[in-house]
């Protein structure tokens, strides 16, 4: 009972080194993103054509923090990664720590690639579209605050979705989930993506589709990913399985 204990204070003061790594790098990152973030600044309203506007003084220091926020989880995502790695990595045989390990960097690349899509593809088509529905009837100025948190809520969730397939690739390899299972609930999944895409999209049509689209893509990618994943992990242990066998009629 007491080497149980022991055991369980040891993953918790593990788990805790851990999330005091990650702490430290997001603050970092943020400090980063701070004292750059008029270069930031400057980058997102480029092209805008018009001239952002504060309703009162609290919001430029809202729009500081949340420019070096984004920056700092952005940054923070492979480090995130890599102590989740760390702290798991006992437990893992050391096929499945090679295999895990490349998926460090690839969580990072496709929560960049997830932002780009956003904010190239999706931020520009939604926000023109709603330009053009005031017409002439409205004159339209935007609010600092606003405007990025426009930007926020078209860019975050796909950095986020684009992660899927690495994310179900290192569930695969760790047999919480398999390929049969993700065809099997095919149709909810699908339903769920659709239901997001509405949401994060504006009500048009065109819209609706080239924010869908993707994320299906997306998710039939991961199921493909996992069926590699999951016959190689079978073909590991049958593998493993033939060599204790083997071992086991030579000792006899």
């Amino acid at each position: 009972m007491e080497d149980k204990e022991l055991n369980v204070v040891d993953h918790l003061e593990e788990l805790r080194k851990r999330l005091i790594i990650v702490v430290a790098a997001f603050l970092i990152f943020f400090v980063a993103g701070f004292v750059f973030v008029e270069e930031i600044y400057n980058f997102f309203v480029r092209d805008l054509g018009v001239k952002l506007i504060v309703l009162g003084p609290s919001d430029i220091i809202w729009i500081y923090f949340m420019i070096a926020s984004v920056i700092a989880i952005a940054a923070t995502i492979p480090v995130l990664a890599s102590q989740i790695w760390l702290f798991v990595k006992p437990a893992l045989l050391p096929s499945e720590r090679k295999i895990t390990m490349s998926y460090i960097p690839a969580l990072f690349i496709l929560f960049i690639a997830g932002l780009c899509f956003g904010y190239f593809v999706i931020f520009p088509t939604v926000l023109n579209f709603l330009v053009e529905l005031s017409g002439d009837m409205l004159e339209t100025n935007f609010t600092a605050e606003k405007y990025f948190k426009f930007i926020l809520n078209m860019t975050l969730p796909f950095g986020i979705l684009f992660e899927l397939p690495v994310v179900v690739m290192f569930l695969t390899s760790l047999g919480v989930i398999n390929p049969y299972v993700l065809v099997k609930v095919r149709k909810y999944a699908y339903f769920i993506l659709v239901v997001i895409s509405v949401v994060i999209s504006p009500p048009d049509f065109m819209s609706d589709i080239l924010v869908t689209i993707p994320l299906l893509f997306l998710y039939e990618i991961s199921i493909n990913l996992s069926k590699i994943v999951y016959k190689k992990k079978l073909k590991k242990e049958k593998d493993w399985e033939a060599a204790m066998a083997s071992d086991n009629e030579n000792t006899v």
